[in-house]
């Protein structure tokens, strides 16, 4: 193959240039104010991941899985996910091989952007096809075609979308509309292009034939400029609109997936690693049915997609109105195909407004170090000694304090209550309030009171004070268990023995336990030894939150009713004799609505201790 056209260049190129230098000026001015943002440890951190061999394996395996094959859309449903992966990986591997093309036949031209987009104008095939020449022009047409079909199935999805696994999809803003238009344009009129061409340039079993189909009727010389001007155009109008896209989410995932390996954390809900999230949201819309909100269509502006569209756009009410909804139950952040950490985004939001509201807490420094009973001296360390935490949502639900007494007692473990006479909350709720200040006062209070208790082992019953404790709390040489956890061990070390039975149980992940502190194998593993487990309609990640969660500030008696009946009829589905939960919220919740009896797992194993 040689170059054809004098010099490499035609002026069709212009509306390409124009959009790729106008994205690549953009994505580098955002690149530099995102780093500036970035905290000085942080960025510290993030260069050394550059060189950290263990971290560049998964950054690279990461952007793979993520954003090309987009494993996780497969997981969820395949003609969803081979729809994401045709285009994405389709359109990568195009790029590359198109860089390979000009690396071997027109080296000279290599650096120049538009010409590994536009090779096929600007060469001719000379003499017989060579392997090598067939191979890459097989290569290309297979790519495109995969494109082609992904962007086909992307067409039907906008009209059927149910077919693809998905009841609803976010509604386009116009920047949106525009690049969805030239996205849907670009390939078919890069084929037609290449068809034009493949008399001259050459082609493979796509576009070959549709140059003979159109040689029939057509004057494809006459043809050939016209359709790579609209490529172009179509390709630049597509660069010039997408920074105010949902398409966006294409150079920046990438970034994303570095800065999270890297180990940087949101701290602000726009700035720095902040922003990377907010841009990589590709509007998908799987979290809008995963919302347990949405079961009323009122709330389906209340989603994650809607609240990051609202933060990108500095929509400061409805930003506001949807961060404050939020149940903060995580299920949205757990079926994300990026990954993008929603709720923390949510909480720092909340914090720029409700961290300067006044709050006196110097009663803390009158809070009294933790009675130790007779066997466990206080300030002495013993290395099989536990602190059982039972938590404010524990207190108001004193079954589970009176089975776990039980089940400590006889279980012949050494112990000393935490909070027995009532003690201090864990500071979750405030830092999900957005009170930042206020939860660090109490976080340091009974950190202080944790350590000065000679414990080396915390058992708590409640996952939402067990979330704050594993990400807020410095106990170094101290281990967090939940008491399902800790059950769990006692029945394997034989400290306890429960009997089988036949009762029919539905166990009900909680939203802090499960997606917070990622704890679901040991409480079936428990329910396994004592009755037959049903099935839920969603369990694991996809379990559906109880409605009572703490992290809505806004949302009524009446919608949180709803979700609760809705998480019911998902755990009724096949007929169960007892629901079964490990948290002392969802039992409170639950037992409000529920008509089948409603339990925590440590009184189903208090109940089958033989």
């Amino acid at each position: 193959m040689r170059e054809r056209i004098a010099g490499g260049y035609d002026n069709f190129v212009l509306p390409f240039m124009l959009g790729i230098t106008f994205v690549l000026i953009y994505l580098s001015i955002g690149l530099i104010r995102l780093f500036v943002h970035i905290p000085h440890k942080e960025r510290l951190k993030f260069f050394k991941s550059l060189v950290n061999p263990a971290i560049i394996y998964r950054n690279a395996k990461d952007i793979l899985m993520d954003c090309l094959l987009h494993v996780k859309i497969f997981k969820r449903n395949l003609l969803l996910g081979y729809m994401h992966a045709s285009i994405a990986l389709g359109w990568f591997m195009l790029i590359v091989i198109g860089h390979f093309e000009v690396a071997l036949y027109a080296p000279e031209r290599k650096g120049i952007l538009y010409y590994p987009v536009f090779f096929r104008y600007f060469v001719k095939q000379e003499g017989d096809l060579t392997l090598k020449g067939a191979f890459f022009f097989f290569l290309m047409d297979f790519f495109l075609l995969m494109v082609l079909s992904g962007v086909g199935l992307a067409i039907y999805k906008r009209f059927r979308s149910q077919a693809l696994g998905m009841r609803r999809t976010t509604k386009p803003g116009l920047a949106d509309r525009i690049a969805l238009i030239c996205l849907w344009c670009i390939f078919p009129l890069r084929l037609l292009a290449e068809s034009f061409t493949a008399g001259i340039a050459g082609g493979s079993f796509l576009t070959k034939p549709m140059y003979w189909l159109f040689a029939r009727f057509l004057s494809n010389d006459a043809h050939i400029l016209p359709t790579w001007w609209a490529y172009s155009i179509a390709l630049g109008l597509f660069f010039l609109a997408l920074p105010f896209s949902r398409y966006m989410h294409i150079p920046t995932e990438a970034l994303l997936i570095v800065l999270r390996n890297a180990g940087l954390k949101v701290t602000h809900p726009r700035k720095g690693f902040s922003e990377a999230a907010i841009y990589s949201c590709s509007s998908c819309g799987i979290c809008i049915d995963s919302c347990p909100m949405n079961i009323q269509k009122k709330n389906l502006g209340y989603s994650s997609v809607y609240f990051i569209r609202f933060l990108r756009r500095k929509i400061n009410r409805k930003t506001n109105e949807t961060a404050d909804k939020c149940l903060m139950c995580g299920k949205c952040v757990a079926l994300c195909p990026v990954g993008i950490e929603s709720c923390n985004l949510k909480r720092a939001h909340r914090a720029t407004i409700y961290n300067q509201i006044e709050y006196n807490y110097s009663y803390l420094k009158s809070v009294i170090p933790y009675n130790t009973p007779a066997d466990v001296p206080g300030n002495s360390k013993h290395e099989d000694s536990i602190l059982y935490f039972a938590g404010c949502m524990t207190h108001l639900t004193p079954s589970i304090l009176k089975n776990m007494v039980e089940i400590l007692e006889l279980s012949g473990s050494k112990y000393m209550f935490a909070d027995k006479e009532g003690g201090l909350c864990c500071g979750r709720p405030l830092m999900l309030a957005g009170m930042e200040k206020a939860a660090n006062e109490v976080i340091a209070r009974n950190t202080r009171l944790i350590q000065e208790s000679g414990c080396n082992k915390v058992v708590l019953s409640c996952p939402i004070c067990l979330k704050v404790f594993r990400e807020e709390y410095k106990l170094q040489g101290i281990g967090l268990m939940h008491h399902t956890q800790f059950i769990n061990d006692l029945i394997k070390d034989g400290k306890i023995k429960v009997k089988k039975g036949d009762e029919k149980l539905v166990y009900h992940n909680p939203c802090e336990l499960g997606r917070g502190c990622g704890i679901y194998k040991e409480p079936m593993e428990i329910l396994q030894r004592i009755g037959v487990l049903c099935k839920a309609e969603k369990d694991g990640k996809e379990s559906i939150c109880c409605g009572g969660s703490l992290g809505s500030i806004t949302l009524s008696y009446e919608e949180r009713g709803k979700i609760t009946q809705g998480s019911l009829n998902a755990l009724t589905i096949n007929n169960p004799s007892r629901i079964v939960t490990a948290c002392p919220l969802c039992l409170k919740t639950f037992a409000e609505k529920s008509s089948v009896p409603v339990a925590d797992i440590a009184q189903i194993v208090r109940d089958n201790i033989c």
